[in-house]
């Protein structure tokens, strides 16, 4: 089947393709030029944000979400791309063509999270019903545009300058560190569209209120995704700048994981658009929200035992961790089931009210000698519990 060339399916599958040819071009980019951390963090972001455009647009070809989350992850790839190939030509030596295009092409990456931002604002269908939000979109629109002429004229100066001045992660000195009107006016822009940002967020805030059921559900995920990633990039972002003059070390280790957690966004959002199994949405914030309660809790008991035994009891450092390591261990289960316990009372009311409620029909049980009253108790309990449209209860005789 053809396709004319303002088909939607054509143009999702020209950067579907894009995106895969220009994430494929970015593992051995990164890999020459001793960027993999960079690789990583646009496979975290940019991989799930394409799966999950390519899938809304298949699902809901007239929900723009889908296209911001593909678009964003192209421009992630393709600034990734440029990044490598610039370092390869101007820090490393190697006489590659095309080189101050590639300059040119890294400076996408961080239009790439301004577009990405726009999908707080038109989640989950896309659709603005109110005329003041709809300016706010010009506005906004306006803002990227102005950034985006300015961002050109300042790479089209920094690259007849001589020499060209490229910073360690590939990208043209002149832009990623700005002086002059370049700074002043991309300050001003960046500060206008964090506040937009922080609207967008309201916006969502203030729907929860009048939101019920399935839009409810929604919200929930996308306060859910939105959380997660904050959280991650602040840790990403602390433990990697501790980290960069140490080599491989456990705040390392932290920051790649850190930077996992990213993903949680568009994943979040993808899922609360196509609508799966949200349901189950309060289960995976109590759950969530408990583990990460508990993970604090056990780090912090671990470094204030090895601090208590190596500087106040003087033991050695190996004995030191084990025996903590060997009390978080122990710890673990109890600490999370009253965790678990607390946490289900306060955010998965539901689940803690059908928890009780069968631990006290238990306890009842163990005295019960009538069939009919035990019978009656139980169908009581599942109704008061579970809510079913219809119980019955059978007894074999």
């Amino acid at each position: 089947m053809r396709f004319g060339a303002g088909s939607p399916r054509a143009w999702s599958r020209v950067l579907g393709v894009l995106a895969v040819l220009s994430f494929a071009a970015a593992i051995p980019l990164c890999v020459l030029s001793h960027q993999v951390a960079n690789g990583v963090i646009a496979a975290v972001i940019g991989v799930p944000s394409a799966a999950i455009g390519m899938l809304v647009i298949r699902r809901q070809r007239d929900n723009p979400l889908g296209w911001l989350f593909l678009g964003s992850a192209v421009c992630q790839f393709v600034g990734t791309d440029g990044g490598g190939y610039a370092l390869l030509a101007y820090h490393f030596g190697h006489h590659l063509v095309l080189a101050p295009v590639a300059l040119a092409l890294d400076q996408i990456w961080g239009l790439s999270l301004v577009i990405f931002v726009l999908a707080v604002l038109l989640f989950p269908d896309g659709r603005l019903h109110s005329r003041f939000w709809r300016w706010v979109l010009r506005i906004y629109g306006i803002l990227f545009v102005t950034l985006l002429v300015a961002e050109a004229v300042a790479i089209a100066g920094a690259l007849t300058a001589h020499p060209v001045r490229v910073d360690e992660s590939g990208g043209l000195a002149a832009v990623d560190h700005p002086v002059g009107w370049f700074n002043a006016v991309q300050g001003v822009i960046i500060v206008a569209i964090f506040g937009l940002s922080l609207s967008f967020v309201v916006r969502q805030a203030l729907s929860w209120r009048r939101a019920s059921g399935e839009r409810r559900q929604q919200l929930k995920w996308l306060a859910s995704g939105a959380t997660v990633s904050i959280v991650c990039l602040f840790l990403a972002g602390s433990s990697s700048s501790s980290s960069s003059s140490n080599g491989p070390t456990l705040w390392g280790v932290l920051s790649g994981l850190a930077w996992m957690g990213v993903a949680a966004l568009p994943v979040s959002i993808g899922v609360a658009i196509l609508k799966y199994r949200l349901y189950e949405i309060d289960r995976i914030i109590s759950r969530t929200l408990a583990y990460a309660i508990v993970t604090g809790l056990l780090v912090g008991v671990y470094a204030g035992l090895v601090l208590l035994a190596t500087e106040v009891l003087r033991f050695r450092g190996s004995v030191a961790v084990a025996a903590s390591t060997l009390v978080a261990v122990a710890l673990f289960s109890p600490l999370r089931r009253r965790v678990q316990h607390a946490v289900d009372r306060r955010f998965n009311r539901a689940r803690y009210d059908a928890e009780r409620m069968v631990n006290e029909f238990a306890a009842r049980l163990q005295d019960a000698v009538d069939p009919d009253l035990v019978r009656a108790d139980l169908a009581g309990v599942v109704q008061a519990a579970l809510e079913p449209t219809h119980v019955s209860v059978w007894l074999r005789h």
